[in-house]
């Protein structure tokens, strides 16, 4: 919201973060000179009337021509039209909350003059919240409109779950300072009442691969610009393999190739074990095992 014309403020009444009702005062600039406009505004249409009614009746006698009455005619439509937005100026002189909402932007300052050009208090609604999130720019071209986000709180998606939302739309344009694109999320219902500007954290859902193979991500062990996973057989014996990894979570990566659903692998100390090892019982070190889902 900005002030609808120059002027100075004289009443503060709200702060950043305050909740506030429709209708609510927030700002009030310094009345004075609106309602002298007011004044000035009323008492020329008086002048435009009682010159209109002169100039319709010695039309109407033939004194003079018909177009100085009109003329008249004209000049009081004119001072009305300044009247009503002089009042009009002084109602929004008194800047009152559209909204009940939240006060997200306060840069009026008492005493200071204002620029009707710039915002001086800002409110949102709380319950009409989208999320921003940001993506790689090779990221951003697999998402889509309608894709489903599993949010979460924090800057990881090992925080506190608050639900699932879809994509709404992909910005068109890489911010120039981040270097990322945004993406908007519509979360309707989320856990709890989310805040304006709280860091959240979505895993957006690119693709369904039904019946795919994963395993936890702990299995994989870089080799060079390969992977391999240690397969446990049924003496717990470690037999390192070869295996092509395709699309991954935050948690598991599916298996192309190398794998067939239900051999287990070692997850915990991986990167520590060497082919033909005997590894411990599940109970005694983290043991997973290749499985079908939906990542």
């Amino acid at each position: 919201m900005s002030a609808p014309a120059a002027g100075l403020v004289s009443k503060i009444l709200v702060t950043g973060g305050q909740n506030v009702r429709a209708g609510q005062t927030l700002v009030e600039l310094d009345q004075a000179p609106f309602q002298a406009a007011v004044q000035s505004a009323n008492a020329a249409l008086a002048v435009a009337e009682r010159a209109n009614e002169r100039q319709q009746r010695l039309a109407q006698e033939g004194i003079i021509p018909r177009k100085d009455a009109e003329q008249a005619a004209a000049e009081v439509a004119k001072a009305r039209a300044d009247a009503v937005a002089a009042t009009r100026i002084a109602h929004l002189s008194i800047l009152r909350s559209p909204i009940t909402g939240v006060v997200t932007r306060m840069s009026a300052t008492l005493g200071a003059s204002v620029d009707p050009a710039q915002p001086i208090v800002e409110i949102s609604d709380p319950t009409a919240l989208d999320l921003l999130l940001s993506v790689t720019p090779t990221d951003a071209a697999r998402v889509r409109p309608g894709a489903k986000v599993s949010v979460s709180a924090g800057q990881s998606a090992t925080g506190e779950p608050l639900g699932i939302g879809s994509v709404l739309d992909v910005a068109g344009t890489v911010d120039t300072t981040t270097r990322s694109v945004a993406v908007r999320v519509e979360a309707p219902t989320t856990r709890r009442r989310l805040r304006i500007g709280e860091t959240v954290f979505g895993a957006i859902s690119v693709g369904m691969r039904p019946s795919a193979i994963v395993v936890p991500l702990e299995a994989l062990v870089p080799e060079g610009e390969e992977f391999k996973v240690f397969v446990v057989d049924a003496n717990s014996i470690a037999h390192e393999r070869e295996v092509k990894v395709g699309g991954r979570t935050s948690t598991v990566a599916e298996i192309l190739e190398g794998l067939t659903a239900g051999e287990r692998v070692v997850t915990s100390g991986a990167y520590s074990v060497a082919d033909s090892a005997k590894v411990v019982a599940p109970s005694d070190s983290a043991k997973g095992a290749a499985s079908k889902e939906k990542p």
